[in-house]
Parts: structure tokens; C-alpha cells; sequence
């Protein structure tokens, strides 16, 4: 039951996912000329003749008993044709990735900076020589920036490929007549491949034996469609790419398995010989990388146009058409304007982040993202994460399956000690009836091989889904010889399990009253029951009724309740002389036997959650993330493990339904805050539905296609939301390659999903999410204290220039004193950031995301989206979108600007927070850069006063150093060593010596004061949920490193008196004058601490609220051993 929504609200409701209701995918065809050319002929060879060529024996009747190659042959031959390895693409130099990090913005600003100094020394060398030193410092800057970003792009490159060499492909090869599994770099001409669904295939294989296979080539050909692959006994005498027969290097196995002898390995495969298509670069740009490029564009614009401002100011007074003069000023604004570090920053907080990821077993898989800004788009997807979809089976659960119940003849057996069953329950017995046909069932229809065959199957490794091998563990137990009962019950036919059907059939050469043919089928059990018109009890076949479908029910709500798989079985006796030896039995007619089953039994399976999990999860909710499970098992499997993880605590309808006694259909949707949503209803929801289902805390989707949980991630990304993926398995890789962050399991993962993910968990620990969610919030608040922190001397360094233009008085910062403060201590300061920990111990893990979601964001973009569908062109006839040209796209924004919604968007209050806000501009500018600027003013004015020059005296002193008009013969410049004696207000005179003395103390107190006030600021800009004192703030030794490092730089550019020729300064400044700015760097911790009093509330309301019932304890074992109650 809903409430009443009006045809207004559907509409808003639809808006924003237009898009995804028209896109049609489109197959590109790149490379085809190259693919024409492939010089690959094995296909077209009979299986015998290929068998003789390559020296293997294969047997393509039972492909499993094929002997292979013996292992010192294949030693022979890997020696003579080398390993299965491909070329890599051809990287970029380490000149041109020198050259990438210097071609930034803020280093050509500084060239071009510098290379002007030398422009003007050319003009008039006399006059200009001391540009000589600020043009060189200015391009060094911009070249050793350059060197510092591009060292920590080498050695994160250096850790994430390490890691990469840690999880080398592997595949199933037949050897020696035994099933092993070795790494895809050992594989030879004329080894037997096993390739199964969720494979990357390692070599290009002839098939001789193949059961539903099909592959995804669309990384080669452009076919979006998987495409279905056979054996071919004469061989296919068509061209490579069209040969059914063939498999080629890297494709994916999407569906079914196939058995191939390798024919081409390394650069001789397909792809090997195409090399256009092995390179590329992933285009990804994270959120924040793309706020940092605004921010870098910005800031050059502003500093460009204040240097470009001040030129014009200073050429017009101070400098009255002294243009050299004036040019070297504008340099200075530009300078002080141009965070120059900031790339640096960047690169160093990332490759920081990823050595701790990869201490946490987390792997960053692309490698080609590290060589552009924006490095390790993957973890600074981390910090913005919004919404987390993830997989059940082997993400959440242990993928270790146990048969724990069979229902067979309307009776619950338990198969596994346990002491909460139902009274009821009876203890499982080979002899009871249904029994046996459960364990044929389970043993018979099954497509898992062992390592070994020539050991106990105790002692075996089972090679299969978790499924498949916890029922084969289950039906070991009860076959004495299982090899042999195999062989015994050969295969006829068979269709394998795959996520359209949901079941997987078997047909075996096995006997029985009326026939010699028996289909077993089992699978989904909604899906094997619809096949069913009578059930097994006692023996025999009894039709099904109303209150057997009542009993299944009941005994299908039992097992599900509990977290458990169920799975169905059936038989079918197939009658001669309908079906014989000679039926001729095919998937693509349907000329198999699909109705009146014979139902066998339920049996469920339980895969307890990792370890972990809950507390993750929990945490993850805590730290506003939402987290929903979009898996493929039944509505109450789902539900039940959810509960045990904190993914669900609150009622569902049923559940609500169930307490109060109402009709599920009573019950509104604003009254529940969990929602299990099953797999048949999501292709009829529309745009409200999804925003209904969005809107609820609790979310998880149940048997789900892989299309589906591609759907959910779209709808999710359509509302603004960050989504990442985590799953293990070929049904998740769409949704896993779509996600912005997508995050695939090492152990249990297919190679298909590996291959889909951005990140890789090598452990299987899903618990590391947290970890990246904390890293990737740290990275944003470690940048943004850069950068606040490195902006704040803007305020310092720019006020004192405009008082000398406009008071005058004299120059209390030279350009080249400004670069030292700016590329000297600043960017070591700026850098020691980096190591910062988070200030509180759960502080950043209890915050919502940097940028929720929630109504007001999610009306916002409707909005937006409503008024763009109706200024859309559509063609009259068929309604579709007239796609805009360039031309229109540009006219349409600039149009954009004129309209009142566009200022309504741009003004309306956004509830996230930016990597550089009004809040950080206002601390950076406004409060400790007014700080700043005072403190270095104040010590100014003071050391000028001890050496007798008044605030009155030092503008008299330079408005005499201006020019004055043309009938005045006389211009007076003081402050130089040719400069005339100056009699100051209290009569005293001052010589030239002096004077310059005392320009060379008040410039380099004020570069002190800078310098001292920012020691202060670097812990200041730390305060946000505690005061500026703790050993959280202070604990990062790195910052006491770098402020070190800067009083050592500035002790020696002030007190040696060889660089006063560059720098200026004097070695008579009084330390005593110190005094001054440290009492400024105190209060600016002051204002730091009474920022976070003021602050507290607005933290404090962004801050998640404590989840009534969440459960923080460890998940403990769950399997069915808790006591009964």
C-alpha cells in the first residue's frame, strides 16, 4: 500500500534516468584491418592431424582422461619457445614522464616567470643583473617540483607493480595424465586446457571438447554479445576470428567449459600480433582529482590576474615606467599568489596511501592511472564513497559450503550435527527414502574435478564453485567409490548451471524398470519445482497437491530463514523407446526433456559470514555509507544472512506484516526502513519505485541476473551517488566494471571479476573496505589541510605589496624572499602533511560522506534533469533524442548564464563539503592570513622604529624615491648604498649604510614572521574535532622535521652575510624580535582553539547518529551450533 503520489511527483521521480531507459549498446569494431591479417591457420586442421602436429594425446570422447603432454617435454619446449608472456605496451620514458610533471600549471606559471627575468636582463643587463638570481631560483623551483612529483610517481609505480607480480595468472592444465594447476606463464604448444566459466583464457586454445561455452571477445572484435564456442572435428575453413573452434588469448569464459589444446602462446597469439590493442590509457578521473584541477586553474587565474593588476598599479605610481622594475613586482604577486607544491602534495599523499593499502593487502590495479594528476583515481574514489553494493557468496560469506538439510517426502533430515533443529528433524540415513536419489543427484550432476584421482577423496582438492563442492563433500561421505560410480553413470547430455536459468540438467546412461537413459535436474528450487508435476515419497511417484506446495513451502521458509543456500532436485526416468542411446539430444531446440519432473528433495547449505564482516559493515553505516547486498539466492537466504551481518536490523513488511497481524498490503513504505526487493520485480520498476527503494537505510536485492545488479548500480550513480562494487564471480564483473570503484576478491574471485575491478583484495578480506574508506577520507583531509595551510601566507606575502604601492612604504618582502618562503620551508611543510594520522581516534568513520546523498541533493539533480529533457530535441516520429552538435552544446551554456535557474543552481546550499570551500578560503585568507599579515607588519614597524624610522618617516623616505613631475630636476632615493643621509622625525640622522641595514632587518623579520606564525599554523590547521594541542595534532614528526628544516633555511639566509647579495637581509636582527611573531603564533592557536568551540555544533550535526542495534561484537562461527531456546 503507498501513499498517493501525483502525476507531478512520478514525473520529478522519472527525471535523471532518461539515459539509462535509451541506451543501447553499440559493438565498436576497432582494429579490423589487423584482425584480417593474424597469421594464425591451426583451426583449420582436423583434431587428428593437430594432435599429430603438436605431439599431445587428447581425447576428446572423455576429455578429462587425456594424457597431455609429459612434464619434461613441456620443460623442452618452454625452454625452446620461451614463456606465455605478451610484450608489455611500450611505456613512457622517464623523460616524458619528467617532462608530464613539469608541464603543469603552476611550473610553466614559474617558467614563464622566470624566463621573463632573463628577458629583461638581455634589454638591460646592467640594471637588471640581480634578476639573474631570482629568473634561475624561479625555473630551478619549477624543475626540482617537477623532480620531487615525479620521484613519487616512480615509486608508486614501483610498489603497485610489485604487487601485481603477486598474483600471477594461473590455469588447469592436463599433464603427465593428471589435472594441475600452474602459472599461464608455463603454458606451452600442445598442453590440454580446462577453461570454465569466470576463467581468462591464457593462451589461444583449439577446442575438442565443449559444453555450452561461450566468450566474451569484445575486447578484441567489438561483439557486445558473448559469443557461444564448439569443438570442430575437420577442422573451420573461415578466417581466425570467426572460427567457432578457437579461443583466443585474454578473452573471458562467461558461460559453460570447454577443453583446448594450446596452439599459439605469447606474442604469437591473436592479441600478440595486434599490438594496437594491448595499449591505452584508462581516462578515469576521480571526483577529487577533478576538484583539485579546478582548484590548480583557479588559483593561476587569480594569481594572473593580480600580478597583471599590480603591473598595471606599479608602472602607473611606484615605478612610474620603470618597466623591469615593475615586472620583477607582478612576478612577486604571481608567486605569492601559486600554491607551486601543490602537485608534489598530491602525488606524495597518494603514494603514501597506497603503500599503506598495499600493508593492508589491497591492490591497486591500475597501473597506467599512476602516470597522470588524478595518480590512483581508486583511492581517492575511497574518500567519496557514498553507497556500497555487494555480493553475497564469498564477499560476505566464507564460500565454504556444508549440506546441512535435506527435505525429501515431506521430511526434515539434518546431514550436520546440530542441536537448534526442529524437534522433528530426523537424523540423516543413506536408507531413508529419497536419500540415495539426492546423493546420485548431487555426485552425478556436477561438473567439479579433483587435483588428484589416485588418492582417498578425503585427501583430494575439489576443483568447483563452493555449491558444487560442498554437495560433492556431502556425497563422498556416502559413495565408497566415487571415481568409479562416475564412470559407471556416463554423461548423455547435459546443461550446465548459468545465471539466465537458474538450474543445471544432467542426462546419464543409467538404468532403471522402463529405460536406460535418467535425467537429474537441480537448481533455484522456484524453478525446478515449475518442472515438477509429481514428488518422491516412500519410493514411489506421487503427484503434487496443494498441501505438498504447502509443506514446501513451510520447509523452504525454514531452511532460507536460517541464512541457508537451498537447492532443488528432481528425476526424470526417461521411458524407452522415446529415449535411447541414439536420441539426439540439443539445448538450442529444445529437444530435451524440460516438464513433468519428479521431485526429489530440498537441501540447504550454509556458508557462515567471514570473520569481520559484521563489524565492517557496521562500521561502514556508521560512517554514513549505505551498504545493500545484491545477490542471486533466495529473498530469505538474504534476509537471514543480513541480519547476522548489520546490513539489516529494522522490519521489513513481511516481517512488520508478521508482528502486528496487518496484510502486507496495509502496510505503507514510509513505515519500514528495510526493503528485500526480488529479481522479478526490478525490470518493472519505474523512476519512483527506485527512489522509494533508494530512500530506505536497508537495502537487498535477491536473485538478481547480472544485468540486474548492472541496472542497480546505474539507477544508484543516476541519484548522485558514489557507488562501489564488491563481488567475486562472473555475474558481478558488469557491475563490478561500471561501479566507480569496483573491488574483486583475489582467492575466491573469478578471473573474469579480477579483471572487471579497479582494486583487488588479495586476502579475501572485506573488512579492507573500511580501511580504504578511512585512507581515502584521511587523503581529503590531509590535502585540504595542505592546502590551507600552504594559501595561508597568500594574505602575508600580497597585503604588504599593496601598502607599498599604495601608502608607499618601503618593500617589506622582495620577490625572491617571497619564492624562499613559498618553495623553501613551505613546500617540505606543506609535504609533511602527508604523515598526519587522523586526529581522533573514529572521528572521520563517524562523519557522512564528503558529499551525501539525501532528498535535497536527489531533488536537486531531478530538477536539473526534468529541465533538460524537455529542452531536448526529439525526432517527431519515433520520440528519440536528436543528439546536440558542439556548436549547440556551447550556445546552450553560455545561454545558460542569462536564465535565473542557473543562478538558483549555482547559490543553492549544497550540503557537502569541497576540497576548497568559503570555510577554508575564510580561515586561509580572512583569519590566519590577517593574523599572519599583522604579526609580520607589527615586527616590521618595530625593528624600523629602533632604527629610527616612524611609520611617518618611511613613507616620506619613499614617496621621496618617487619621481616628481618634469620641472623637478631632484629625485631622492633612499634605502639604497648610494642613497643620502635621511633626517628622520626626531631629528636624527641616518646614513646610507644604516639605511640599508635597517631595509635588510625589517624584510627579513617579516620573512621570519611568516615563517614562525606558519610553525604555529601547521598544528592550528589540525583543530577541527579537538583543540590544537593533543598528541594527535602534534604526533606527526615529519611537521617538526620540516619546521626544522625552514628555521635552518631561514637562520642561514638571514645571518650569512654572502647571501645578502641575493636575499637581502642582516646579520644585526635581534633574535628578541622573534618574540614578536611567536606571540602572534600563539594567538593564532587561540583562535584555532575558539574555532572549534564555535565549530563543535555544526560537526556535532554532521556526525551519524548512533544505529539503534547494531551489533559490533565479532561474527563467531554460526554453523548451526547455538543452543536451542
Amino acid at each position: 500500500m503507498k501513499r498517493e503520489i501525483t502525476k507531478e511527483d512520478k514525473e520529478l521521480a522519472a527525471a535523471g534516468y532518461e539515459h539509462l531507459e535509451e541506451q543501447k549498446h553499440k559493438g565498436k569494431v576497432e582494429g579490423k584491418d589487423d584482425l584480417e591479417n593474424v597469421d594464425i591457420q591451426e583451426h583449420r586442421m582436423s583434431l587428428h592431424d593437430l594432435s599429430q602436429t603438436l605431439g599431445t594425446e587428447i581425447d576428446s570422447k572423455d576429455p578429462g582422461q587425456s594424457y597431455g603432454l609429459t612434464s619434461d617435454d613441456a620443460k623442452t619446449r618452454l625452454l625452446k619457445d620461451g614463456p606465455n608472456i605478451l610484450t608489455p605496451p611500450k611505456k613512457k620514458s622517464a623523460l616524458r614522464k619528467y617532462l608530464d610533471c613539469l608541464m603543469t600549471m603552476f611550473n610553466l606559471l614559474l617558467i614563464i616567470a622566470g624566463i621573463l627575468e632573463y628577458v629583461l636582463l638581455g634589454i638591460d643587463f646592467k640594471d637588471n643583473f640581480a634578476n639573474t638570481y631570482l629568473g634561475g631560483i624561479l625555473i630551478a623551483v619549477a624543475f626540482l617540483n617537477a623532480f620531487i612529483e615525479f620521484y613519487q610517481l616512480q615509486k608508486s609505480e614501483a610498489i603497485l607493480a610489485s604487487f601485481l607480480a603477486m598474483i600471477p595468472p594461473s590455469c588447469r592444465v592436463v599433464r603427465d595424465g593428471t589435472l594441475m594447476s600452474i602459472p599461464a606463464a608455463d603454458l606451452v604448444k600442445g598442453d590440454i586446457v580446462l577453461i570454465r566459466s569466470g576463467d581468462k583464457t591464457p593462451a589461444d586454445l583449439i577446442l575438442f571438447a565443449a559444453n555450452d561455452l561461450k566468450v566474451d571477445n569484445s575486447s578484441l572484435t567489438g561483439e557486445s554479445e558473448p559469443q557461444e564456442r564448439f569443438p570442430r572435428p575437420n577442422g573451420a575453413n573461415v578466417r581466425p576470428v570467426e572460427a567457432d573452434n578457437l579461443v583466443f588469448n585474454s578473452t573471458l569464459v562467461v558461460n559453460g567449459e570447454g577443453w583446448g589444446v594450446v596452439v599459439r602462446t605469447g606474442d604469437h597469439t591473436l592479441i600478440g600480433q595486434i599490438a594496437s590493442l594491448t595499449g591505452g590509457e584508462s581516462g578515469n578521473r576521480s571526483p577529487l582529482s577533478i576538484e583539485i584541477g579546478r582548484f590548480v586553474l583557479m588559483v593561476s587565474a587569480i594569481a594572473i590576474l593580480f600580478a597583471v593588476v599590480f603591473f598595471v598599479v606599479g608602472i602607473t605610481t611606484v615605478y612610474k615606467g620603470k618597466a623591469a622594475q615593475t615586472v620583477t613586482f607582478a612576478v612577486s604577486i604571481l608567486v605569492a599568489f601559486v600554491p607551486e607544491g601543490l602537485p608534489s602534495v598530491v602525488t606524495l599523499l597518494l603514494s603514501i596511501a597506497a603503500k599503506r593499502m598495499a600493508a593492508q593487502n589491497v591492490l591497486v590495479k591500475d597501473l597506467q592511472g599512476v602516470e597522470t594528476l588524478g595518480t590512483l583515481h581508486q583511492l581517492t574514489a575511497y574518500e567519496g564513497l557514498t553507497l556500497l553494493a555487494t555480493d553475497k557468496t564469498g564477499t560476505l560469506t566464507r564460500n565454504q559450503m556444508t549440506v546441512t538439510n535435506i527435505w525429501s517426502g515431506e521430511k526434515m533430515y539434518s546431514a550436520f550435527q546440530s542441536n537448534n533443529d526442529n524437534p522433528d528433524t530426523l537424523p540423516f540415513s543413506i536408507d531413508a527414502p529419497g536419500m540415495r536419489e539426492t546423493v546420485d543427484i548431487a555426485a552425478l550432476n556436477s561438473r567439479v574435478k579433483f587435483d588428484k584421482t589416485d588418492v582417498p577423496f578425503e585427501q583430494r582438492k575439489i576443483l568447483g564453485d563452493a555449491t558444487e563442492t560442498g554437495l560433492t563433500r556431502f556425497a563422498g561421505r556416502y559413495i565408497s567409490d566415487y571415481d568409479g560410480h562416475q564412470k559407471a553413470y556416463p554423461k548423455v547430455f547435459e546443461i550446465p548451471f548459468n545465471s539466465t536459468n537458474k538450474w543445471a540438467l544432467v542426462i546419464l546412461n543409467k538404468k532403471h524398470e522402463n529405460g536406460t537413459l535418467t535425467a537429474y535436474i537441480k537448481g533455484a528450487p522456484e524453478r525446478v519445482l515449475a518442472k515438477c508435476s509429481t514428488y518422491l515419497k516412500d519410493g514411489k511417484e506421487v503427484p503434487i497437491t496443494d498441501d505438498f506446495r504447502k509443506a514446501y513451502d513451510k520447509a523452504y521458509d525454514y531452511m532460507a530463514s536460517r541464512g541457508h543456500r537451498v537447492i532443488a532436485n528432481a528425476q526424470k526416468l526417461l521411458p524407452s523407446p522415446d529415449y535411447d542411446s541414439n536420441t539426439a539430444f540439443a539445448k538450442t531446440d529444445g529437444n530435451y526433456p524440460a516438464t513433468e519432473y519428479c521431485f526429489v528433495s530440498l537441501t540447504s547449505l550454509e556458508d557462515p559470514p567471514k570473520h569481520g564482516v559484521r563489524e565492517a559493515i557496521g562500521t561502514l553505516r556508521l560512517a554514513g555509507i549505505k551498504v545493500m547486498m545484491v545477490t542471486g539466492d533466495h529473498p530469505k537466504t538474504a534476509e537471514a544472512i543480513a541480519r547476522k551481518i548489520n546490513l539489516i536490523l529494522g522490519d521489513t513488511k513481511d516481517t512488520l506484516s508478521a508482528k502486528t497481524g496487518r496484510p502486507i498490503e496495509e502496510i505503507y513504505d514510509d513505515e519500514v526502513e528495510a526493503v528485500v526487493v526480488h529479481g522479478d520485480d526490478i525490470d518493472g520498476l519505474q523512476g519512483w519505485q527506485w527512489d522509494q527503494i533508494f530512500a530506505k537505510q536497508e537495502i537487498v536485492f535477491a536473485r538478481t541476473s547480472p544485468q540486474h545488479k548492472l541496472e542497480i548500480v546505474k539507477r544508484a550513480q543516476a541519484l548522485g551517488h558514489i557507488v562501489g562494487v564488491t563481488g567475486d564471480g562472473v555475474n558481478d564483473s558488469p557491475a563490478l566494471k561500471k561501479a566507480d570503484l569496483g573491488i574483486a576478491m583475489n582467492i575466491s574471485g573469478s578471473d573474469v571479476s579480477k579483471e572487471a575491478a579497479n582494486m583487488i583484495l588479495l586476502d579475501d578480506n572485506f573488512a579492507s573496505t573500511v580501511k580504504g574508506v578511512a585512507e581515502g577520507r584521511q587523503i581529503f583531509v590531509n590535502l585540504k589541510r595542505s592546502i590551507q595551510y600552504t594559501i595561508s601566507h597568500s594574505t602575508p606575502e600580497v597585503i604588504p605589496q599593496l601598502l607599498y604601492v599604495v601608502v608607499p612604504i618601503p618593500l617589506p618582502l622582495s620577490a625572491i624572499l617571497i619564492l624562499v618562503i613559498d618553495l623553501g620551508f613551505e613546500l617540505f611543510v606543506a609535504l609533511s602533511f602527508a604523515w598526519d594520522k587522523p586526529e581522533t581516534k573514529d572521528g572521520l568513520m563517524r562523519m557522512s560522506p564528503r558529499k551525501p546523498v539525501n532528498d535535497r541533493s536527489i531533488l536537486s539533480l531531478k530538477k536539473q534533469a526534468l529541465r533538460r529533457t524537455k529542452t531536448l530535441r526529439r525526432d517527431p516520429e519515433t520520440q528519440e533524442v536528436i543528439p546536440p552538435s558542439r556548436f549547440s552544446i556551447w550556445m546552450g551554456k553560455v545561454k545558460a548564464t542569462f536564465t535565473r535557474a542557473f543562478w538558483v543552481d549555482v547559490f543553492e546550499r549544497a550540503d557537502g563539503e569541497s576540497l576548497v570551500d568559503t570555510k577554508l578560503l575564510s580561515y586561509a585568507y580572512l583569519e590566519a592570513g590577517v593574523i599572519e599579515m599583522v604579526g609580520a607588519l607589527v615586527a616590521y614597524f618595530v625593528v624600523f622604529f629602533k632604527n629610527g624610522f616612524g611609520p611617518s618617516d618611511l613613507r616620506r623616505a619613499q614617496i621621496s624615491g618617487r619621481a616628481y613631475p618634469p620641472n623637478f630636476l631632484i629625485m631622492l632615493e633612499y634605502f639604497t648604498k648610494s642613497s643620502p643621509d635621511f633626517l628622520n622625525s626626531r631629528g636624527e640622522i641616518i646614513p646610507a649604510w644604516k639605511q640599508v641595514d635597517a631595509l635588510g632587518q625589517a624584510q627579513s623579520i617579516v620573512y621570519l614572521s611568516v615563517f614562525i606564525i606558519q610553525c604555529f599554523n601547521v598544528y592550528a590547521v589540525k583543530a577541527k574535532f579537538s583543540y590544537p594541542f593533543g598528541k594527535s595534532i602534534v604526533g606527526n614528526y615529519y611537521n617538526l622535521a620540516g619546521i626544522l628544516a625552514g628555521a635552518c633555511l631561514g637562520m642561514f639566509i638571514v645571518y650569512t652575510p654572502p647571501l645578502h647579495v641575493v636575499f637581502g637581509g642582516s646579520v644585526h636582527l635581534s633574535p628578541l624580535y622573534w618574540l614578536i611573531p611567536i606571540a602572534f603564533g600563539v594567538l593564532l592557536l587561540g583562535w584555532a582553539s575558539i574555532r572549534v568551540v564555535l565549530m563543535r555544533k555544526s560537526i556535532e550535526q554532521s556526525r551519524v547518529k548512533d544505529i539503534k542495534g547494531l551489533m559490533m561484537f565479532p561474527t563467531m562461527r554460526t554453523m548451526s551450533m547455538r543452543s536451542r531456546h
